[in-house]
């Protein structure tokens, strides 16, 4: 269960590490329309929707890291 659950968590953080750099690459006006931030027509790149994506990927890895840890 535990391996499992850090498993997930390693997941989450790629995917939101992914998201991060999605946002910080891609003008608004080119994120898929389901995305926070898509404005039609925009050129300006999200930073801080990429920042706030890098955020919860740390805190995905962190979540990973402690659920490894043994407890003995």
């Amino acid at each position: 269960m535990k391996k499992g659950l850090m498993v997930l968590f390693v997941v989450l953080a790629v995917v939101f590490l992914g998201i991060a750099v999605y946002y910080w690459v891609t003008p608004a006006g080119k994120l898929p329309h389901f995305f926070p931030g898509y404005i039609n027509g925009a050129t300006k790149t999200h930073l801080k929707h990429g920042l706030a994506a890098l955020i919860i990927a740390i805190g995905f890895g962190l979540l990973a890291w402690f659920s490894s840890k043994k407890t003995t």
